[in-house]
């Protein structure tokens, strides 16, 4: 059997990887680590418990896949902000990176909303991929906050990380407040940064 016969006859009796990830993703931001069970994830998708096992080995192989892809959303839409900015003063790069987080994290809610809630994986200490994806993350970050504080745009004398810490908290925890028809993410971006600015 070919490589593509094999993964679409998996896909026919197990479901797609990415349906079970949709609905897993779905499953553990409203419940949580403990309360989300291989049982529940394969009867939303429709498919037998077994059946699972096609393309997962375990519930922790679900949950980091979920994770890792709830942060990769994110990291795409930050680089991709700072790309177009690519040569903008300061400021503009700032709300640009802010309004490119706040984008991918409401734009793929139910995958970043359970990357934040199950990022420690309940007692067990998050899986190595799990913590190189989240560093390569904040890697952007580090980046942009070391050129915004040569630039001026943020004070040198603030420890960089806790600048860093302080903004993705602050971005991460309007997953609990944001609601589409309230606020616009353009204008969220905006205050954000304004937020930074009497630091400088």
């Amino acid at each position: 059997m070919t490589v593509a016969a094999d993964r679409s006859q998996r896909d026919t009796e197990g479901g797609s990887r990415r349906q079970i990830l949709d609905h897993a993703a779905r499953l553990l931001r409203n419940g949580g680590y403990y309360q989300t069970t291989l049982r529940e994830i394969a009867e939303a998708v429709g498919i037998r418990k077994a059946s699972l096992y096609y393309h997962f080995a375990s519930k922790e192989e679900i949950v980091e896949a979920v994770v890792n892809d709830g942060v990769r959303f994110v990291h795409e839409g930050v680089v991709a902000a700072l790309a177009a900015t690519e040569g903008a003063n300061p400021r503009q790069r700032l709300e640009a990176a802010i309004r490119g987080h706040l984008a991918a994290l409401h734009g793929h809610g139910d995958y970043t909303s359970a990357s934040i809630k199950v990022f420690n994986f309940g007692a067990a200490p998050a899986p190595e991929s799990v913590r190189a994806v989240r560093r390569a993350y904040e890697d952007v970050w580090r980046r942009l906050i070391g050129e915004l504080q040569q630039a001026g745009a943020l004070p040198r004398e603030r420890a960089p990380d806790v600048l860093r810490n302080f903004l993705l908290g602050a971005l991460n925890g309007s997953t609990d407040w944001y609601r589409p028809e309230r606020f616009e993410i353009d204008a969220l971006a905006r205050e954000f940064a304004a937020l930074l600015s009497p630091l400088a």
